[in-house]
């Protein structure tokens, strides 16, 4: 769970990676094995993208106390 701008800075900075990758292994996997290869980023893509919205939609003081 993202606690602070720092962690949500980064977060977003490894979605773009990671969209990036799958990008690549598009072009670049057989499209039978595209699957099998995307599969677990696009797991982890989902799974941040829903840590920062839910740290997008929190009030900024609230995540002002948990960094204090």
């Amino acid at each position: 769970m993202i606690q602070n701008d720092q962690e949500l800075r980064v977060t977003r900075e490894r979605i773009t990676y990671l969209l990036d990758l799958l990008a690549r292994l598009r072009v670049s996997s057989r499209a039978e094995e595209l699957a099998l290869v995307s599969g677990g980023y696009r797991a982890d893509v989902e799974r941040m993208q829903r840590e920062v919205l839910d740290y997008l939609t929190q009030p900024a003081s609230a995540t002002t106390a948990k960094a204090g």
